[in-house]
């Protein structure tokens, strides 16, 4: 009986990943890319009172919402230096993001990246 919902289940799986549209799968590809920082992307936080810009982030670049009321950005600066920025919004200010060059993604094929670093912690140890 486990292996018939199993069976189905994963059947059902396999149907919702085939129904993908070619735009849903270039979007996560090019989300993805963004978030490895190989991008180059514009975030600007907008003033919708005034119409000034309030801040504009340029660089590679990768953007997480947190909340609704909280957007977290996150810039690769060199090899292994990295510069975090995090604004709340208010009911004035909204944002925007604006990817700066075209990238070639695939929109039938994806990739799976494993970091090892990611996955086994770094163990600080500390003697007394």
């Amino acid at each position: 009986m486990k292996m018939k919902f199993l069976a189905v289940g994963l059947m059902c799986a396999m149907f919702v990943v085939g129904c993908s549209r070619d735009a849903q799968v270039a979007s996560k590809n090019l989300s993805y890319a963004a978030d490895n920082f190989e991008l180059d992307r514009r975030v600007v936080f907008y003033n919708g009172i005034t119409g000034e810009y309030i801040l504009t982030i340029e660089g590679k670049c990768s953007f997480d919402a947190v909340s609704e009321r909280k957007v977290d950005v996150t810039c690769k600066t060199g090899p292994s230096e990295f510069k975090k920025h995090s604004l709340g919004i208010s009911d004035n200010v909204t944002y925007f993001s604006e990817q700066l060059s075209s990238k070639g993604v695939s929109a039938y094929h994806y990739k799976v990246a494993f970091k090892p670093q990611s996955i086994i912690p770094d163990i600080d140890l500390k003697v007394n």
